[in-house]
């Protein structure tokens, strides 16, 4: 009965912790600072488009007309439904392809599931020293199609392909982590999906208010992956050594867990 509640913790703070690391990877700074222009490109409308739209010209915040903020709304709840159909599909296939193993294997998954969680931590952490570790992969040449949803649907599962040097690392431990737990590995990316796409709608739906708020943030983001790296070393360790549980005894953690089981 022990073990039985010990895994039933291990998997909701497996979803938390999910949650947790899609935030960080929207906060990263290599998504945060270009946020508003990628989002205005998604919506087919330049920075500099809705700038000079600004009836004061002077304010902090970029005065959008309805028309416009409902097609930039739109454009990033799309965006967020392609990468989160991704996501899906990988959770399903860790799930199918995995649940059936024995206990011997799911634990020899966590040995090596946590050490390479360790690696991806040190990486981050590395790369604030070593440029060369700062390379990217994206998908440049994406159709464009004459309906924007369509695009920014298509521009979303690439993005869950791609590879950004401070949210590779963090998405390649959430499947990671997913992987040492196959039973939660659908929750687990479904939770990251929402992490990361939550803030992405929000700042589509109040995109005015957004780009000053972002601008501000940006400035400190010099210490993220240091501070990312460090985390994901801390829980490569606890998955190494069988003890993510312990992440259930933290008192916010438990307070979350418990809303999650409706208590």
């Amino acid at each position: 009965m022990h073990l039985r509640k010990k895994i039933v913790i291990v998997v909701e703070v497996n979803v938390l912790v999910s949650a947790l690391a899609g935030a960080g990877s929207f906060f990263s700074p290599c998504i945060l600072p270009i946020l508003p222009a990628f989002i205005s490109y998604l919506s087919g409308t330049t920075l500099n488009e809705l700038q000079n739209n600004n009836a004061g010209g002077s304010g902090r915040a970029v005065s959008i007309k309805k028309a416009t903020r409902l097609n930039i709304f739109l454009n990033t709840v799309y965006f967020v439904l392609g990468f989160s159909l991704v996501f899906a599909v990988l959770g399903v296939v860790l799930n199918s392809i995995l649940v059936t193993a024995g206990i011997g294997f799911q634990s020899t998954l966590a040995t090596v599931g946590g050490i390479v969680i360790i690696a991806f931590g040190s990486y981050l952490i590395l790369s604030t020293r070593l440029r060369k570790l700062n390379f990217e992969k994206r998908m440049t040449s994406l159709p464009k199609f004459k309906t924007s949803y369509i695009t920014s649907f298509v521009f979303g599962a690439a993005f869950a392909a791609g590879w950004t040097p401070c949210v590779g690392p963090i998405l390649g431990s959430t499947l990671t982590l997913a992987a040492t737990a196959p039973g939660a590995a659908y929750n687990s990316l479904l939770a990251y999906s929402l992490g990361l796409g939550i803030p992405f709608l929000i700042t589509g739906a109040f995109f005015s208010q957004a780009t000053g708020i972002i601008r501000r943030m940006v400035k400190h983001l010099k210490y993220f992956n240091l501070v990312m790296g460090g985390m994901l070393i801390v829980l490569g360790i606890l998955v190494f050594t069988n003890n993510l549980s312990l992440l259930g005894n933290f008192p916010l953690a438990n307070q979350i867990i418990n809303l999650e089981r409706g208590i």
